[in-house]
């Protein structure tokens, strides 16, 4: 019985082997983003029109992914993991400044880059949902990574006496909730109001739930 064909190592056009597969695959997730995020949209993609439009052939479509769902779940990884990226920084940026200001810079990077490619909003909101459970448990864990992100924050806030000292976990999952549905309906036109406008109630729902117990409504 033949054995399996190996992948070859050697360098062709100045590249490795594996630096020829992380492009194929990179093409291959450029072409999911258009084609998923903007139109056909993942549900009337073919593997052979994703090939075609990456320029590659469906075998090598299949060197890389199992299935269309395969690209789609990547796609919404890299997607998170852009706009955590781009949070962390500013949280970093920002280090020093007081609260309110902190979660102002973070939540105006974080929209800017979710909103800044529409095919971005779309995965992230729209492609994923009800496609199996599979991708429902992806979208929740990576949810369940901002509810963290938030409650570390939080919980940093209060050690500095900017919040009160609570367990913030059921907080901060209905906040990320309001940021995705209100980021959602603002990207699809159904909010009239500018992205500093929606950043700006974001943070002021923000500092609502993490008002220390003793300052009143009015104390800034």
């Amino acid at each position: 019985m033949a054995g399996r064909l190996k992948q070859p190592t050697g360098r062709y056009a100045g590249k490795s082997a594996d630096e020829r597969q992380a492009e194929r695959r990179r093409r291959f997730l450029d072409a999911g983003l258009q084609l998923f995020g903007d139109s056909p949209g993942f549900r009337a993609t073919t593997v052979a029109a994703l090939s075609e439009a990456a320029g590659l052939s469906t075998r090598q479509f299949y060197e890389e992914f199992r299935t269309l769902e395969d690209v789609l779940s990547a796609l919404h990884l890299q997607v998170n993991d852009w706009a955590e990226q781009a949070a962390t920084a500013a949280l970093t940026d920002a280090a020093g400044l007081p609260l309110a200001e902190r979660a102002t810079a973070v939540f105006h990077a974080y929209a800017a880059n979710v909103t800044g490619d529409p095919r971005r909003i779309r995965i992230t909101f729209t492609e994923i949902i009800g496609v199996s459970p599979r991708m429902d448990r992806q979208r929740l864990s990576r949810r369940a990574r901002w509810i963290d992100f938030i409650c570390a924050e939080a919980t940093a806030a209060a050690e500095r006496g900017e919040a009160e000292a609570r367990n913030y976990r059921l907080a901060a999952t209905a906040f990320i909730g309001s940021v995705n549905g209100l980021l959602h309906d603002w990207t699809a036109g159904w909010v009239d109001a500018t992205l500093d406008q929606v950043v700006d109630e974001l943070v002021r729902l923000l500092m609502a739930i993490l008002r220390p117990a003793n300052r009143s409504p009015h104390d800034t």
